[in-house]
């Protein structure tokens, strides 16, 4: 009883853990001015300073822009900008797929897999379906939500494998950049 009682206990250090680190990433962000600076218009302004590096430098701030929950459409309405639907679509699903990527890397760490050891009746039912589906459950995620940071730490605290979250964030980009930057596209002629 007293190993369960440990156990639980550590489970929700980890997910107060992942709060208060998200909590700290937007406090930080905003007190820093790193929010405003990531907008469309100040991504786009130094990824044009930084010449032939440019692509990196773009994949790194959405990276850092995702762990600091600045909205996704900042970054496509930045590379659609600069390198057009095509170009700045394909730059977006990368550094897309790599931002979702890392964000669910440093949540699993922190938080681990407390989602999983959930008892709600309601909570398992849901859960049970990402165990059984996990990459369509991604993929349609992903397809309706871009790499929204809480979807992100979401999926991070459940069971669901990395491989499985990497393939269906793989799939589910597609729709949603393609979408997103086509949209975009058209707005911006």
């Amino acid at each position: 009883m007293d190993d369960e009682r440990s156990a639980s206990r550590l489970r929700l250090a980890r997910v107060v853990g992942v709060v208060v680190l998200a909590g700290a990433l937007l406090l930080i962000g905003r007190a820093s001015g790193l929010t405003e600076n990531l907008s469309s218009a100040g991504v786009r302004a130094a990824v044009e300073r930084s010449g032939p590096s440019g692509v990196l430098l773009f994949t790194a701030l959405f990276t850092v822009g995702l762990l600091l929950h600045v909205p996704t459409i900042a970054f496509v309405a930045a590379a659609v900008l600069m390198w057009g639907r095509l170009r700045g679509g394909l730059y977006s699903y990368f550094a897309a797929l790599l931002a979702a990527t890392v964000s669910f890397l440093i949540v699993r760490v922190v938080g681990g897999r407390p989602l999983a050891r959930l008892k709600s009746r309601r909570a398992r039912a849901i859960l049970d379906r990402l165990h059984d589906r996990p990459i369509l459950t991604v993929a349609l995620l992903r397809s309706l939500f871009l790499v929204a940071p809480t979807v992100n730490y979401a999926l991070a605290l459940s069971s669901i494998s990395l491989a499985s979250y990497v393939a269906g964030s793989a799939i589910g980009l597609v729709v949603s950049i393609t979408v997103t930057s086509s949209f975009l596209g058209v707005f911006f002629q």
